[in-house]
């Protein structure tokens, strides 16, 4: 198993280890609930350095961009970042990603840390523009800031104003270690990203100095498991449990990111063909009343018949209530249908609602 270049600063702070896509990763450190509302009154920080950054570089690197994912990457101007997806010849997903467009012949893709291996090796699988294709997901590292005090504290490190629009980044120094700086993450608020190479002295610095400056805002680490809770009260998929090469962008209602008018791209005859023929079933987020705990593949009915099955669940820590992510049948994906979680032989009431479950 792998282990970030932040490892011993967990151990050191008491976090709960686990292994996770190949790496041992802080699950928590304290309160995943204290750890939640943290990120969502103030700020909290993640090690999510078991990401892949794969570097695309070459005269044709829009080209290549464009061919792999399903989003328009020709849109983008450098300090730019994109939500997208790639898709199999099938429409089947095989990744979300994020595209940061560095040049106009240098793309950073940032990919989930379970497809590394899979996503690299399918990306030169359909390399015809002769691009260079460049695993850098060892030499970065990463940590997300996220919550509405994030800014204050990610503008200690930066050597120039934080001033950043929402899905842009740019490049600073600290301490003369390079930063890649970026307005994203994955919890529906305010927050950056932080992308360096260094040494682990280099990482504890940037560690320190973050906890320094967030001392004054109760600044919290966090672990994947609130991250997770984070993620799913905002609606975001994860690859895995949302999506995966079974689904498609279509019906995982990702068809805002889909632009099958920019012309060919992996996928593209079958997701119109999907396009043409309807979706059958819808990717829906639903909220039950009573006390339960949804999870991954529990069964979901309507009147006794089984009409799909929950993807991501878990119990709101901001409603306090359960909410859950699913696949049903088409003609029940409207939000007021009323729907029966099975837990446990139990069945539950839900109702499919509108994103976000948390109103921001």
């Amino acid at each position: 198993m792998k282990k970030t270049k932040f490892y011993d600063v967990h151990e050191r702070i008491g976090a709960k280890i686990v292994d996770f896509a190949g790496y041992k990763m802080p699950i928590q450190y304290s309160s995943i609930i204290e750890e939640h509302k943290a990120v969502r009154s103030s700020v909290g920080v993640f090690d999510v350095s078991h990401m892949g950054e794969v570097i695309i570089r070459g005269e044709k690197a829009l080209d290549f961009v464009q061919q792999i994912t399903v989003n328009n990457a020709s849109k983008l101007i450098p300090g730019k970042v994109q939500y997208s997806a790639m898709c199999y010849e099938d429409g089947g997903i095989v990744d979300d990603l994020l595209v940061y467009k560095k040049s106009d012949t240098e793309y950073m893709l940032v990919i989930n840390a379970s497809n590394i291996e899979k996503d690299v090796k399918w990306m030169h699988q359909n390399n015809r523009f002769n691009v260079d294709i460049i695993d850098e997901s060892d030499d970065y590292s990463l940590l997300a800031v996220q919550g509405p005090n994030s800014q204050s504290v990610v503008q200690t490190l930066c050597d120039k104003p934080l001033d950043l629009e929402y899905y842009n980044f740019f490049e600073t120094k600290f301490n003369g270690i390079d930063l890649v700086v970026s307005r994203t993450g994955y919890t529906g608020e305010l927050g950056y990203e932080i992308y360096f190479k260094g040494t682990e002295e280099d990482a504890g610095k940037i560690w320190h100095s973050i906890f320094e400056a967030g001392k004054e805002f109760d600044i919290m680490p966090v672990g994947l498991a609130a991250r997770d809770s984070l993620r799913l009260e905002m609606g975001f998929c994860l690859y895995g449990n949302d999506i995966d090469h079974t689904t498609n962008t279509l019906e995982a209602g990702l068809g805002w990111i889909t632009k099958l008018k920019k012309g060919d791209f992996n996928g593209r005859e079958a997701l119109l063909d999907v396009k043409e023929k309807g979706i059958k079933r819808k990717l829906v987020p639903m909220v039950a009343e009573d006390k339960c705990f949804p999870r991954k593949g529990y069964e979901i009915k309507i009147d006794g018949e089984s009409v799909g099955n929950i993807t991501s669940g878990t119990v709101s820590p901001i409603l306090g209530k359960p909410i859950a992510l699913g696949y049903i049948e088409k003609q029940f994906a409207v939000p007021g249908q009323k729907v029966n979680f099975v837990v446990r032989n139990r069945e539950f009431t839900a109702e499919i609602v509108e994103l976000p479950f948390i109103k921001k």
